[in-house]
């Protein structure tokens, strides 16, 4: 245990700032999305991605790595928007193993309809509170753990 490499009181600090701050931050996005809505942030992450993409349409596996889901997990997710009629998958034409998961009319409308009120919110909770300056460090610093994080994570 002699070459752990432990963190200093200002690292400590910082990171537990950075744990705590982000999990409150999660939890204040999904009540938001949940109570106005009807929807988690998880969902709403999932909506937004697919409404991005060409033709409202991205393969399964594709949509997974933009949301940094598990297969599993993402086929839940995609079959709770399904029964809300906000998502449709089908398989590719001549490719039956590969799934495409389609934002419906619905659903753009429930992402159309929520995107105020979430941006809004994360504005309230997050920008209103920093300078320019702070926004573009906060980009660099995440924009640098993001980097390291794809890089030996292999996302």
């Amino acid at each position: 245990m002699s070459d752990t490499r432990w963190l200093d009181d200002d690292e400590q600090k910082a990171w537990r700032t950075y744990i705590w701050a982000s999990r409150l931050l999660n939890e204040s996005l999904d009540r938001q999305l949940q109570r106005e809505a009807g929807m988690p942030h998880a969902y709403y992450v999932i909506l937004a991605m697919l409404s991005e993409a060409p033709g409202r349409s991205l393969t399964m596996t594709e949509l997974a790595r933009l949301v940094r889901s598990s297969a599993s997990r993402l086929s839940h997710a995609v079959a709770k928007l399904e029964a809300q009629g906000w998502v449709f998958r089908r398989k590719r034409p001549g490719d039956a193993r590969t799934t495409i998961a389609t934002l419906t009319d619905e659903g753009f409308a429930a992402i159309a309809e929520a995107a105020p009120g979430h941006v809004e919110q994360v504005r309230r909770v997050l920008f209103d509170l920093l300078t320019p300056e702070q926004t573009r460090q906060l980009h660099d610093i995440f924009g640098a753990v993001l980097t390291n994080l794809n890089a030996t994570d292999g996302i």
